[in-house]
């Protein structure tokens, strides 16, 4: 999304077969919906095998789009995927029996950080940028993405419009085309300032394994010693049973949000961990959030996504307060 944003997400251009980025797209989704039960079912369309465009980038929008059908879907359901050809374009269709969208919600469907259920205990996790990927790429190649929900609990249908020469040759300013090879890896990291956290325990909760390993990864990169949980009762336990000096967790988690996890942590004696500085990670970034952020106790309200350098300058600043406590602490 910061490549998208930034206008610098490359392209590999070439012929693609879209039959195979489906079919592989399916596969890596199958164990997913055996998980819940839920029928998976493809129709090809011969005429509408090939495009032009990034195989990589293209089977991103369908596994995307098959795994949000997957997690909207209840146990029992099916999931079709179309791929068919309509006058001078092709469609891919992924169409489910899940718990459709309302019709106020579609709208703000394909933006980055929304969500249907934006409450911070949601049943279901993420971050609500798949949606807002899918566009973006759609419309690189020349596309465009629609959906489709007669409403609540009748299932949804998104539909990927392609153009069968969907990468024009002869108009490269639409697209910045390089060589896959050109592209920095995607684990290659930022230059980050030198901020020693040596002896700095930090618990981690989040119910994203990519924030996890994000911010584990910038951490240990200055020294720290990271704790990571992804769910809130987890990082309760952890925190009793580590002794961070620093909590960094997430407000929006399904069942316990943030904001129970550390009432929790404040109920227990300082002996326990219960005066650990904390500080909110969170796509919850109104100010009326970072309100209610400190009002539960939380030393620092930070939007996501964060910055690594801003990241390692709040563990370092709780660090420094754990440690200006921990004469009172060990009095009590």
């Amino acid at each position: 999304m910061s490549r998208i944003i930034s206008g610098k997400l490359r392209l590999d251009v070439q012929t693609v077969d879209l039959e195979r980025v489906i079919s592989e797209s399916i596969e890596s989704v199958r164990p997913a919906a055996e998980a819940k039960t839920i029928r998976l079912l493809k129709i090809f369309d011969p005429a509408a095998a090939t495009v032009r465009g990034d195989a990589g980038r293209l089977q991103q929008v369908v596994w995307n789009l098959l795994t949000n059908a997957i997690k909207f879907t209840p146990k029992g359901g099916r999931v079709h995927v179309y791929l068919q050809r309509v006058n001078s374009h092709v469609e891919i269709v992924v169409s489910d029996t899940g718990e459709g969208i309302e019709a106020e919600y579609m709208p703000r469907l394909f933006t980055r950080f929304s969500q249907a259920d934006a409450t911070s205990t949601r049943k279901h996790g993420g971050l609500g940028l798949g949606l807002a990927i899918v566009r973006h790429i759609t419309e690189l190649h020349g596309g465009r993405v629609r959906a489709t929900s007669p409403g609540a609990g009748q299932g949804t249908t998104f539909t990927v419009e392609l153009p069968l020469t969907a990468v024009h040759e002869d108009r490269p300013q639409h697209l910045t085309r390089h060589p896959a090879a050109a592209e920095p890896p995607a684990t290659e990291a930022p230059t980050l300032p030198s901020i020693d956290l040596s002896g700095v325990r930090v618990l981690v909760v989040d119910d994203e394994p990519d924030a996890l390993a994000l911010i584990k990864r910038v951490l240990e990169m200055n020294s720290a010693t990271v704790i990571t949980a992804s769910t809130a009762a987890e990082g309760f336990e952890a925190l009793r049973n580590g002794r961070p000096h620093v909590l960094l967790s997430d407000i929006g988690m399904p069942g316990e949000d943030g904001y129970s996890l550390l009432k929790r942590v404040r109920d227990l004696p300082p002996s326990e961990g219960g005066s650990t500085p904390a500080a909110a990670l969170t796509a919850f970034a109104r100010s009326e959030d970072r309100r209610r952020a400190l009002m539960a106790g939380f030393q620092l309200h930070v939007p996501k996504p964060v910055e690594p350098p801003e990241l390692l300058a709040v563990v370092a600043n709780l660090a420094d307060a754990a440690r200006r406590n921990a004469p009172s602490q060990s009095s009590n």
